[in-house]
Parts: C-alpha cells; sequence; structure tokens
C-alpha cells in the first residue's frame, strides 16, 4: 500500500535515501534509483562510488520493531546455510539496507535449483513455532509471538494464526459470516486436517513469487516473515499467485523431500496468506478465504 508516503520516484525521498545509506555506509552515494513492484515499502538501488551496490527500503511510520523484524528474519534464514539471503548492513526503524543481489532471469535450472534448497532449508530445527521474544510481520499485519506456543503445529498455527486473522478480517468488514465460520470449521478440525506430525522448521513465512528474486547466478530469496513453521505453507505459497518454472521446482523439491499427499492440504496452508490480504486489500480476498477453507474441509 501506498498512502501517505512519498511517491517512490520522487527526487526527495531518493535523495533523502542515498544521504542516510552513505551515512550509515561510510561510502559516498551519489544517487538512489528508485524500483518499482512493492505494495508497503519504497525500494531503491544505491550505487556507492567505491563500487559496492546496495538495496534501501523505506517506510515512514512503520509498525514498531518493522525493519528489525524483517532484519532478523533475513539472519535466521541466513545462519542454516541452505538458501541465499541479502546481507543485512543496516537497520533502522524507518529504513533497512541490505546487499545487492543483481537479478537476472527465471530458469529452470535456478528453480530447480531452488527446490533443493528449499528442501534442506525445510529440514533446519526451529526452537519452538513462531517467533517467540521478537516480532514477525505479514505486510504490515504483525502476527502473534507467543512465549510458549504450542508444541504441535495444528494447535499452533489455529490459535496464533488463524483465529486472530480471522477475528481482524472479520473486525474489518472483509469476511463474511459463512465464510468466517468455515474458516472456524477448519480451525476445529486441523488435527484432522494437518497430516503427518511436523515438528517446528525453519521457513521462509511469506515466499510467494515476489519474494523469489532470480539472480544472474542462482536465486536469492527477500522480504521473509522468517519463523519456525510448517514447511508446506512455503511451497503452497509459490502456487499461490503462479511462480517460473514451478512444476520443476516442485519436483526438485520432492526429490529431496518427499510429501505423501502434500497437494490436497495446499488450500489449509494457503489460508493464512489470504486472511492476511483479506485484512489488507479487501475486495474479493474474504470470499477466496471461504473458498479455500471449504476447500482444505474436502
Amino acid at each position: 500500500m501506498t498512502g501517505g508516503r512519498d511517491p517512490a520516484g520522487a527526487p526527495g525521498a531518493a535523495g533523502r535515501t542515498a544521504a542516510r545509506v552513505a551515512a550509515l555506509t561510510g561510502e559516498p552515494v551519489p544517487a538512489a534509483e528508485p524500483l518499482g513492484g512493492g505494495d508497503v515499502c519504497d525500494a531503491y538501488r544505491v550505487a556507492g562510488e567505491a563500487g559496492r551496490t546496495y538495496a534501501a527500503k523505506t517506510l515512514p511510520a512503520p509498525p514498531p520493531g518493522f525493519f528489525e523484524a524483517e532484519a532478523a528474519g533475513l539472519r535466521m534464514l541466513r545462519e542454516t546455510g541452505t538458501v541465499a539471503v541479502p546481507e543485512v548492513r543496516a537497520v533502522q526503524q524507518d529504513l533497512l539496507v541490505l546487499e545487492w543481489a543483481e537479478p537476472g532471469a527465471p530458469t529452470a535450472a535456478q528453480a530447480e535449483r531452488l527446490g533443493r534448497e528449499l528442501a534442506a532449508l525445510h529440514t533446519a530445527p526451529a526452537p519452538a513455532f513462531g517467533t517467540p521474544g521478537r516480532r514477525c510481520y505479514l505486510g504490515t499485519v504483525e502476527l502473534p509471538a507467543p512465549d510458549r506456543p504450542p508444541a504441535g503445529w495444528p494447535a499452533f498455527h489455529a490459535e496464533h494464526r488463524l483465529l486472530p486473522l480471522l477475528r481482524a478480517a472479520v473486525d474489518a468488514g472483509t469476511l463474511g459470516p459463512g465464510d468466517a465460520r468455515d474458516v472456524e470449521r477448519v480451525c476445529a478440525e486441523l488435527d484432522r486436517l494437518a497430516g503427518p506430525p511436523q515438528p517446528p522448521a525453519v521457513i521462509h513465512g511469506d515466499l510467494w513469487s515476489g519474494n523469489v528474486l532470480w539472480g544472474r547466478e542462482r536465486p536469492w530469496l527477500i522480504d521473509p516473515a522468517a519463523q519456525g513453521g510448517h514447511p508446506e505453507t512455503d511451497l503452497a505459497l509459490l502456487e499461490l499467485f503462479g511462480c517460473p518454472h514451478l512444476d520443476r521446482l516442485l519436483a526438485a523439491y520432492a526429490e529431496v523431500r518427499p510429501l505423501p499427499g502434500r497437494a490436497g492440504r495446499v488450500p489449509l496452508h494457503q489460508l493464512q496468506h489470504l486472511l492476511v490480504h483479506a485484512v489488507l486489500f479487501g475486495g474479493g480476498y474474504g470470499a477466496r478465504c471461504g473458498a479455500a477453507a471449504r476447500a482444505a474441509l474436502r
């Protein structure tokens, strides 16, 4: 969402960002080039005179700990040693400065590599479901971070993901009573719907296709909501809005880490993000939440 922000292309905004990056990195920065595509933040390519290039994200008056949460998520993913993520160069309340990843074009080879890397990522254990002790955001929606989350994924996902988002969507007036009842049924039956038990694994948490950066040599992951979660959530999100060479990616993943019955659980794992979209954007997302809930119940 862009309401209340300087347009990314405004010379004043770009100039202020370049000056701040220069101060934080200690490197002269002549200019910042606006980048498109963001729904929440303004993004810039910032080239320093010493030859280093940075990515900078800004958001005036962000939610508490917004960029700190993203930086922590990037570090969580990096520490697994399985996927490529930009290194954090600096973080402030309204600014995040990252290593620049040069974009390229998506290829089948890169998709297969990402499938194998995600399979490796999802073998990395997390200490608990969620992010105990730190904040986590999907868009600008803060996800609960209980100090003692339930040990089982169904209870955690119902109590600390689906039900809080359901209440927020109902309060926003974007989810009708019938659709809300179907989401409540999913929560009540999650033990039955969840499939085999899953201990907390490190996941990206917001892995729609726009958060895959196809680089010149390898794929990178950006903009995470990294947490202890269920690996099938990452895969279901790649299917939510489409992803280049998705069939090759999923096949490569399955060769390393088979997940019997996963296809039938895709609507269940998409429901959380559809609820977030209903909260933030309204429109037809409320009806899509109901449809996903009913598909999960089948």
